[in-house]
């Protein structure tokens, strides 16, 4: 079998994450991120609508990384991103984190803010 390293041509990628932290761009971050193929910021989540909004014109997609399962966006985000002409794709944070990678090595114009996963009961 052949195996290719995917290139995210100097693009910032997500590393992995954990119970409240993500690796992504080179670094850790605790909390909700913002990653974008410029680089990464930390994220005030769900209220914080700004920096989303500003992808405007930027992004064609932004997936909503919802923490450990899937969830519905808020209703006044979905809405103004829509009218600000952003696709939003809410899954889990894992999903997300996978998705954006794959179509960040793709060369698409993609975003992901995402809440971190939480630790599980055993």
């Amino acid at each position: 079998m052949r195996l290719n390293e995917t290139s995210f041509g100097g693009a910032a990628a997500v590393g992995g994450y954990g119970p409240g932290f993500f690796r992504a761009g080179g670094a850790v971050w605790q909390g909700p991120i913002l990653i974008r193929p410029e680089g990464v910021v930390a994220w005030g989540g769900l209220d914080d609508t700004a920096p989303l909004l500003a992808l405007a014109g930027q992004v064609d997609v932004l997936f909503l990384g919802m923490g450990s399962e899937v969830a519905h966006a808020p209703r006044a985000l979905r809405e103004a991103m829509e009218a600000a002409g952003v696709g939003l794709e809410p899954m889990s944070s894992p999903a997300a984190a996978r998705t954006y990678n794959v179509l960040l090595s793709e060369g698409r114009r993609i975003a992901a803010a995402m809440l971190p996963v939480t630790t599980t009961g055993a």
